[in-house]
């Protein structure tokens, strides 16, 4: 597991890897935060970021949240001061872990397996959260070009979904697909004088 460690202490980052190393974590990248961030995280493609930041100003962390919503990694922040401001801004920009004055070389394995986990967790629930958005879009669709076709065909609901289905099969499309084109089609249609 590739790790990138963003720190604005040459010795914490030392700290972090040595760390890291012990627990059998060996492929690090180290990445200056002076520098361009967001092309250093991408360049060395990361599974996991760990940043860590002594008394973070609210621009730097601003910075670190704007870069962490981005990536779509897991992100564990060790901060050696925070309030409960800082705190909610760092879940909201997708920080999987936060710890507060707690960087010593026998947490930090802990904290990236918990990061992980948590990015993991939160992803799934996202997947699902699409996946169940997309499905209501599609049965909306699909109820919407059956009253289409119900009031265009003067038929029943059954026999409205059955040309949808019908015509899915028989094109080898998605049935959500034909009900998208029928809802189209019905909107060029009603533009006509």
């Amino acid at each position: 597991m590739r790790i990138a460690i963003i720190d604005t202490s040459a010795g914490r980052a030392a700290v972090i890897s040595d760390g890291l190393r012990e627990a059998g974590l060996d492929d690090l990248v180290i990445i200056e935060p002076a520098g361009p961030l967001a092309a250093q995280i991408e360049a060395a493609a990361p599974e996991v970021v760990l940043i860590n930041l002594e008394n973070p100003s609210r621009d730097q962390l601003e910075d670190f949240f704007t870069v962490s919503r981005a990536l779509a990694k897991p992100i564990a922040m060790f901060v050696d001061q925070s309030d409960a401001e800082a705190t909610g801004a760092a879940i909201d920009a997708g920080v999987s872990a936060y710890v507060v004055d707690g960087l010593s070389k026998q947490r930090i394995k802990p904290v990236v397996d918990l990061a992980v986990r948590r990015f993991q967790a939160f992803s799934r629930l996202q997947r699902e959260l699409d996946e169940a958005k997309g499905a209501l879009a599609d049965r909306t669709a699909i109820d919407r070009a059956k009253a289409i076709l119900m009031k265009r065909r003067q038929i029943d609901e059954p026999a409205a979904y059955a040309l949808l289905r019908g015509q899915a099969m028989r094109t080898n499309r998605r049935i959500a697909e034909i009900a998208e084109a029928i809802i189209t089609s019905e909107e060029l249609m009603g533009d006509q004088p």
